[in-house]
């Protein structure tokens, strides 16, 4: 399999300006073709840093696809930087300032001069047609790999991507293997016990098996590579068998499921509703369970309470909407010093239980919202584990 670098370009991304979300779009898009991903690299507007970072990415991959920095100004320097990354001049193409006219002419507009420098690309590059922007893209091939320069644009760099530079990249590295991945997310279990009961798994080579902390949840990301969909998919299923048998109901759900999610179809499953309190999260806790099934509406404290009061409101939450369970949080955040407080409210008793969490302020909130439905969820599973015992 082929591999591949991606060399983002612009000033505005190295000062935080905007945010690069090309790279995530790419590396997606080159993992379901098979092509390995290394590295991903951004530099600012300059000619002779960029033509030296296409160079370095062409000694370590077959592959370089740069973004960015084809606009007709003169900070837009990436056509002047290939070319002296590849050791050619640049040549005006007819056909490309032919095709960025007309496609001003669609808008009622006339290109001005410095558009005429859009026309310019190296000597012997493949054009990309641009039909949804006015930047021509191009590749260069080399004896050491080929360079692939696409707008910065996402709309024009996802569109050309799609139908031209894939397409291109399968023909020319006749490309038949895929690479697909699958997410596992667990709850109620951190990182490194986690990785104590897994980490034999996480020595694998194919597939791979990675671990991603998030605040209170830990995702597992299974990747198989493989000459068909059909065989990465046996792949994966395998190493998922064997992480279910170790793991069972820490896994929550996967790829696109959420912890809410979860807690909806236990919910669900048992005729069960719940309502919600919470302190000092700032409506974290409300906006991520505002639409799951089962939620009979909540409060909304702004500053933290404490265990007593908490508990006082939340039994009137689940009174007044005469719910299953009342859920609240309270929470007090604090630099490297979080606390949570989670009470557990429903006619048959109360629980209360404190939790604490290292981390900065504004991720507080989100940890708290997990760590209370991670909470919920588990009594909802003895629930079920009870009346699966009774049944039998």
């Amino acid at each position: 399999m082929p591999s591949a670098e991606i060399l983002t370009i612009g000033t505005e991304l190295l000062l935080g300006e905007i945010v690069d979300t090309n790279s995530r779009y790419i590396a997606r898009r080159l993992r379901d073709a098979g092509i390995d991903l290394y590295r991903t690299t951004t530099v600012g507007d300059n000619a002779a840093r960029i033509a030296q970072a296409v160079r370095e990415a062409l000694d370590r991959a077959d592959i370089v696809i740069t973004t960015g920095g084809l606009g007709p100004t003169v900070d837009d320097p990436t056509r002047k930087a290939i070319a002296d990354a590849v050791g050619v001049p640049l040549e005006f193409r007819p056909e490309l300032w032919k095709a960025i006219q007309e496609r001003f002419a669609q808008y009622g507009r006339q290109p001005t001069e410095n558009n005429r420098r859009q026309a310019f690309i190296p000597q012997g590059a493949r054009v990309i047609p641009n039909p949804v922007g006015t930047a021509p893209a191009f590749a260069v091939e080399t004896p050491d790999g080929v360079v692939i320069s696409l707008p910065g644009v996402p709309r024009e760099m996802e569109y050309l991507f799609t139908h031209e530079v894939l397409p291109y990249l399968q023909r020319r590295f006749d490309l038949r293997g895929v690479i697909l991945a699958r997410v596992l997310h667990t709850a109620g279990m951190p990182e490194s016990a986690l990785d104590e009961q897994i980490g034999d798994l996480e020595r694998l080579s194919n597939p791979t098996v990675g671990l991603l902390a998030h605040p209170g949840q830990v995702d597992i990301r299974i990747t198989a590579k493989a000459e068909s969909e059909e065989a990465a998919q046996a792949m994966i299923a395998e190493v998922e068998a064997e992480l279910r048998r170790r793991l069972g109901t820490r896994i929550y759900g996967v790829d696109g499921d959420t912890l809410e999610g979860a807690v909806a179809a236990l919910l669900q499953a048992h005729g069960q509703t719940f309502s919600a309190l919470e302190a000092g999260l700032g409506g974290e806790l409300l906006r991520r369970v505002g639409k799951v099934a089962g939620f009979l509406g909540g409060e909304m404290e702004a500053t933290p309470l404490d265990e007593a009061a908490l508990l006082a409101k939340a039994r009137n939450c689940c009174r007044l909407r005469q719910a299953s369970w009342a859920l609240g949080v309270s929470l007090f955040a604090a630099e490297g010093a979080n606390r949570a407080l989670v009470a557990l409210a429903r006619p048959e008793g109360d629980e209360v239980r404190e939790f604490h969490f290292g981390g900065p302020p504004q991720m507080a909130p989100n940890w708290a919202t997990n760590m209370a439905l991670t909470l919920l969820r588990r009594r909802l599973l003895t629930l079920e584990e009870t009346h699966d015992r009774e049944n039998h």
